[in-house]
């Protein structure tokens, strides 16, 4: 009989387990599908040999990740690998604004507002594994670098549209548009900025890298973990109560709240129960992948080094899409989100045909074709594009759905990032993946500190349960 169960194989969940199994407990990890990863698979879409990833695509913030970057995943085959430029944004003049590694060289692309630039990102570049330490994770606690969280946070409350009144040319405006936008909300709500501020931040430390192979490998590897230390995985598990599960010592559950609330019945506290069932969903994704031959013929030079690439023109063209997405109206130019992983990673490539990734914002639960708005915004930035397709696979906010319960209406973030849900995910509570049911803990993106490839949701969980358990994290 296993101590520890999990519930769910996405990248949080398989965190988690790999956290309990390195204190010695024997876990089990329970998943309703075929195949273990969540939104981190990959795998032919298109044409045979061409490799996409099935949802996660780049990871900001995987090298703040100790569990993602550790010798031990690397052992098992997980390798990340950059593009010369970590991300492009291309406007309708012809020109685009770049975001690299060095704070110096993109400030210097965006001529006059390159000092105030430098003043934004400079420190919080420098300082982003301190900040990140604070930033991603849950918020109701002291921080251990309050100077630097503090500075971030006059900054990152602010709507985004309010602090990019601080840059003057539509390059800047748009360059951190385009990163706020990844919020999946109207950018002139407040802390729109943080999510910008933070991947912008995260370029400029260490980049936006992709996993070689495949996103697939991170979850590969943290199986391969996982199982060296024990622990087993068991697929096609669907799991409709905790009472399934019982008896155990600890359970972890990779779930949306209103899955948990589901699963749990009424052993979840009332109060517990109404706070999960409130949590709500925001706008949905539309993905395509595309077989391209010879790559995107972008109009930009440096469009076609870039790893990721934000469609959507400028500032106020961005804040009209989202504004639009988030009430539930699909906008004419969505914000779309192109990746070009093959150039970090050539492999997943055959000869001069390339796999190309992208997803359009468009409303929650949106049931119509979105495929035309994609095409057009990529086709606006790359005159030709059309003529390269050699084949598409596309997958709508249903299909998101169905093939991850967590992305209820093809929210792939596990709940909007409203300024409340932001700060009290799931819940209010110092303990935000306790669910009041002692063992059992929430671990999904639903929790801090929310989306994003880096298992950090599934290994603070984890901590919490072993502090619970009277386990010393060492």
């Amino acid at each position: 009989m296993s101590e520890a169960l999990v519930v769910g194989s996405g990248p949080n969940g398989l965190a988690a387990a790999v956290t309990l199994a390195e204190q010695g407990l024997t876990v089990t990890v329970l998943e309703a599908a075929e195949r273990i990863g969540g939104g981190a698979r990959s795998g032919e879409a298109t044409l045979p040999g061409l490799l996409h990833d099935h949802c996660s695509a780049v990871h900001p913030f995987a090298m703040a990740s100790a569990l993602l970057c550790s010798a031990d995943l690397a052992r098992h085959g997980l390798e990340w690998a950059w593009p010369e430029v970590d991300l492009a944004h291309p406007l309708d003049d012809g020109g685009a604004a770049v975001a690299v590694r060095s704070v110096a060289e993109t400030a210097r692309a965006l001529g006059p507002d390159a000092a105030a630039w430098q003043r934004v990102f400079g420190r919080l570049g420098a300082d982003f594994d301190a900040l990140a330490g604070d930033a991603l994770r849950p918020l109701l606690r002291l921080p251990r670098h309050p100077v630097t969280l503090g500075r971030f946070g006059l900054r990152a409350v602010r709507p985004a549209t309010l602090l990019a009144r601080g840059w003057r040319t539509d390059r800047a405006r748009a360059l951190f548009a385009g990163a706020a936008a990844h919020a999946f909300q109207p950018l002139d709500r407040p802390l729109t900025s943080a999510v910008g501020l933070l991947l912008l931040a995260a370029a400029h430390h260490r980049g936006w890298p992709v996993a070689r192979g495949g996103s697939g490998r991170i979850t590969a590897a943290l199986a391969a973990r996982l199982a060296e230390l024990g622990g087993r995985i068991e697929t096609g598990r669907p799991v409709r109560s905790l009472a399934e599960l019982w008896p155990f010592r600890v359970v972890l559950l990779d779930l949306a709240p209103g899955a948990a609330a589901d699963l749990c019945g009424p052993e979840l506290p009332a109060r517990v129960h109404r706070a999960y069932r409130r949590w709500r969903h925001g706008p949905a994704a539309f993905r395509m992948d595309f077989a391209v031959d010879g790559g995107v013929p972008w109009r930009h030079r440096d469009c076609r080094r870039a790893g990721t690439l934000h469609l959507g023109g400028t500032l106020e063209e961005i804040a009209h899409a989202e504004r639009e997405t988030a009430s539930g109206r699909m906008p004419e130019r969505p914000f779309v989100l192109v990746a070009q992983q093959y150039l970090a990673d050539p492999g997943r490539s055959r000869g001069d045909v390339h796999p190309v990734y992208a997803y359009a914002h468009v409303p929650h639960g949106y049931r119509g074709d979105a495929s035309e708005a994609v095409l057009a915004q990529i086709e606006r930035f790359a005159p030709g594009f059309r003529e390269r397709v050699l084949a598409t696979a596309v997958t709508s906010t249903g299909r998101l759905a169905r093939e991850n319960a967590n992305y209820v209406g093809g929210d792939i973030s596990t709940g909007a990032n409203t300024a409340l849900q932001t700060v009290l995910r799931p819940r209010a509570a110092l303990d935000p993946y306790a669910t009041g049911i002692p063992g059992v803990f929430l671990c999904s993106a639903a929790t801090p500190p929310g989306a994003g490839v880096h298992g950090l949701c599934g290994v603070l969980a984890a901590r919490s349960a072993l502090r619970q358990a009277g386990v010393r994290p060492s």
